[in-house]
């Protein structure tokens, strides 16, 4: 497909999430050659601070200045606009915005809008996500705007942030896809159906939710916005 915008990608938060949100945007693409894929530049940069070291332990280096450091090389490098495959991290987009003069493709706001389609006015939404994600109250603004119900947590911070760094260390395996389950059936129990998968973590184990919620990957909802600009049928 002739005309395909470029997208760029900061990534490395972590690194299998990023390659896993370019394997979900091929997957969305109905191809009969190589050149109807969508164009990614993708900086895959581990050495990002920690978010969760930054915002729940109080202590290390900023993330912000390496975002917008990576925000200004994809735009140099002929992104036409910037995704990024790291919930927490959307913490900075603001920084990220001011750094370019292209589209940011929001995760956070594409998330809600199709959590709202589900749920409906009020509706009450599971957050599975680091703590972190909590803690600064990443979701609540953008909740309040679309008229649902402020966003549900499951109360084990601890068994949630656990489970992230086991990821982290060692990939999917089955304890820490025990761990999930646990958290979304906690959501459920709390009158949450409607879940989002909101930790790029969870997305390699978002198949290992509660029997009976209605969850969904807000790195899927990225991967259509990124196809849906690429296309032209965005901003």
């Amino acid at each position: 497909m002739a005309g395909l915008r470029r997208v760029g990608l900061l990534g490395g938060m972590g690194p299998e999430a990023t390659v896993l949100l370019m394997q979900k945007v091929i997957g969305a693409v109905k191809a009969d050659d190589d050149a109807d894929h969508i164009p990614l530049i993708v900086d895959q940069n581990p050495q990002v601070p920690s978010r969760i070291r930054r915002l729940i332990e109080g202590s290390g280096d900023d993330p912000a200045p390496v975002l917008a450091a990576m925000a200004r090389r994809l735009e140099a490098a002929g992104a036409e606009a910037l995704a990024m495959p790291c919930n927490t991290a959307h913490h900075y987009a603001g920084t990220i915005r001011a750094a370019v003069s292209i589209p940011f493709l929001d995760m956070v706001a594409a998330a809600t809008a199709h959590a709202r389609a589900l749920a409906g006015q009020g509706g009450r939404v599971g957050i599975l996500a680091s703590p972190a994600v909590r803690q600064i109250a990443l979701f609540e603004a953008p909740f309040t705007a679309a008229g649902l119900a402020p966003p549900v947590f499951p109360q084990d911070e601890a068994a949630l942030l656990a489970t992230v760094r086991r990821i982290k260390a060692g990939g999917p395996d089955t304890i820490a896809r025990d761990s999930l389950r646990a958290l979304s059936a906690a959501l459920l129990d709390a009158g949450a159906k409607v879940q989002i998968v909101a930790c790029t973590e969870f997305s390699l184990i978002a198949d290992s939710t509660a029997p009976g919620a209605t969850c969904f990957d807000a790195l899927d909802r990225l991967a259509d916005e990124i196809v849906r600009f690429s296309r032209r049928d965005g901003p």
